[in-house]
């Protein structure tokens, strides 16, 4: 195929050689169309800057884009931040109108500046909050509050509208509608208790008030088009040579409707997701769910119910391919980004091959509507790192999708989702610290129909599902109304529950079948009609499960 060179040294006015690249990739993409048969087009190390999402569409099939040879080529939407000056401590950077979420100071994601929880004596109003504490902030209008566990599945994010202070403490207006969602879409009763909107935040985050932990910052936007970015560094930083990159855009690829076109190779990072400081905020729900309005429904518990919305939107991610054919994805790495890295919708054979994905805030990847997906042979740890409900792999809506021999490590929630489907393939997976901040998930977790027959159901085969740690957890978890689901050769050991049988809707042709566990399932001694349970094996001592199952274990996870 024809040959083509980017470097961040190159010149778009040059033909594209070895020895004269071109700049961009937009000049890259033009020259590529011109050929007949496609062009591979070789990224050169160093950072390859975008002011704006790369897109291709069908008239780029067949193209290829790859790190030439030996060297990282990183794709960033990031701004290297300059011009720093000190008081007191802290660094402070005029940075005109940017907008961001996230910041990197030399490579390590910082967090944004927080405490927690409110001041005082504080209670829930229709509009916001009261306390009896003093506030002392200094940009309330920059402040967001943090809910987990409104239910033990959401963590949500609201942001603060303004403050009235008086002698008597202060007085909080959410902004809207962000908070109006939260108070109708978190409608429940416990024990007899009935309780409404999201109650008192577990974390309150950027306000330079705040800034207390060295390694954390807050962007201050009281003064609009002449925002404030402050630091305050850790031990060893230095101003002047410690590079600081704020990530600015949302998307950095975008890939809609073409056929054949690969990357391989490929650095992705340096992005960011603003919906969640905007009015409408961040009302989460489950996984990465959010409610934008609409209807609610309740669904009835033992000891009362909780309400939950009729649709949701998924949080989106910042490198996306939609209704693609023969796609591959493959040895690139997502690192620093403020969304969710991989999302794929529609779309027909679409490859996932050998990637790394770390220092996400939202997941990792995301199919939605595809058929015949492979995700296969990729690490995946450090997600969820702002959105806590965020699974390493989720799939919903998918035919005939491959999920196998992954790894998926310290993720806040479930490692491997699959919601309604049909043929979905979960196999010889690894997944490890799952279900680390909120509770109810698995790690592998399915719901919902997967099949009409056991011919075309899903597969849960030679997944090693390693420490599923917070409390009311499933190691391997059927929930919700699943059906034709085959759940045989697994193991998993030290969750707070290897598995469950009775779930609400109840499950319907579901086989589990020579599992190897630490502890028995929930139910194992009476299976609900819809299950088959046979041939499990329940090993306690850790020691002798191992050696008992060392011939699965070797096999789940990525191939070197």
């Amino acid at each position: 195929m024809f040959q083509l060179h980017v470097a961040p040294s190159g010149d778009d006015s040059w033909p594209g050689t070895i020895e004269r690249p071109l700049a961009t990739l937009e000049r890259a993409r033009e020259a590529a169309r011109e050929v007949s048969g496609g062009a591979v087009v070789n990224l050169r190390g160093g950072l390859h800057v975008l002011d704006r999402p790369f897109e291709l569409t069908e008239a780029d099939s067949g193209t290829v884009y790859q790190a030439y040879s030996g060297e990282e080529a990183v794709i960033s939407g990031g701004r290297r931040i300059t011009g720093w000056r000190e008081r007191d401590g802290v660094w402070l950077a005029e940075v005109g109108d940017l907008e961001t979420r996230q910041l990197t100071v030399d490579g390590r994601r910082a967090s944004r500046a927080a405490r927690d929880g409110l001041p005082g004596t504080a209670v829930q109003t229709e509009t916001g909050y009261v306390t009896d504490a003093p506030l002392g902030w200094r940009s309330p209008g920059d402040v967001e509050f943090v809910y987990r566990g409104v239910y033990p599945w959401t963590e949500a994010r609201l942001p603060v509208a303004s403050v009235s202070v008086s002698d008597e403490g202060g007085s909080i207006t959410m902004a809207q509608p962000g908070f109006g969602l939260a108070m109708k879409l978190y409608d429940f009763s416990w024990q007899g208790m009935p309780a409404r909107g999201p109650g008192l935040p577990t974390r309150i985050e950027n306000d330079a008030s705040f800034l207390t932990e060295p390694g954390t910052f807050v962007l201050d936007r009281s003064r609009p088009g002449d925002h404030v970015l402050l630091y305050l560094p850790r031990p060893g930083e230095d101003p002047a040579r410690t590079p600081v990159v704020a990530p600015v855009l949302e998307t950095l690829v975008r890939v809609t409707g073409a056929r054949d076109v690969a990357f391989r190779g490929l650095v992705f990072a340096d992005a960011t997701w603003l919906r969640p400081g905007r009015p409408e905020g961040f009302p989460h729900y489950h996984g990465s769910g959010y409610y934008e309005g609409g209807d609610v429904e309740k669904a009835m518990l033992d000891d009362g119910f909780v309400t939950y919305p009729v649709s949701s939107v998924t949080i989106p991610a910042c490198v996306t391919f939609e209704d693609t054919t023969g796609a591959v994805v493959e040895g690139c790495r997502f690192t620093r980004l403020g969304a969710s890295g991989l999302g794929i919708t529609g779309g027909e054979g679409l490859t996932v091959r050998g990637c790394g994905f770390d220092t996400l805030s939202a997941g990792a990847i995301v199919v939605s509507g595809s058929r015949e997906t492979t995700v296969e042979d990729n690490r995946i740890r450090e997600v969820g790192l702002e959105f806590s409900g965020s699974p390493g792999i989720s799939v919903t809506g998918t035919h005939g999708c491959v999920i196998a021999r992954n790894e998926v490590a310290d993720v806040p929630h479930c490692g491997i989702v699959a919601g309604p489907g049909r043929g979905t393939r979960i196999l010889r997976n690894l997944t490890s610290n799952t279900m680390k901040a909120l509770a109810d998930g698995g790690g592998v977790y399915l719901s919902g129909p997967q099949g009409d027959s056991a011919a075309d159901g899903a597969v849960v085969r030679g997944n090693v599902i390693r420490d599923t740690i917070t409390p009311y957890n499933f190691g391997l978890y059927t929930d919700y109304g699943a059906s034709w689901v085959t759940l045989e050769e697994n193991v998993v050991l030290r969750a707070d529950n290897t598995a469950v049988l009775h779930v609400a809707p109840p499950l319907e042709n579901v086989v589990y079948r020579r599992n190897f566990w630490d502890a028995d399932p929930l139910g194992h001694d009476d299976p609900p009609a819809g299950v088959t349970y046979e041939g499990n094996v329940t090993i306690k001592d850790e020691r002798e499960l191992n050696a008992t199952t060392a011939h699965l274990q070797s096999q789940a996870g990525p191939r070197a």
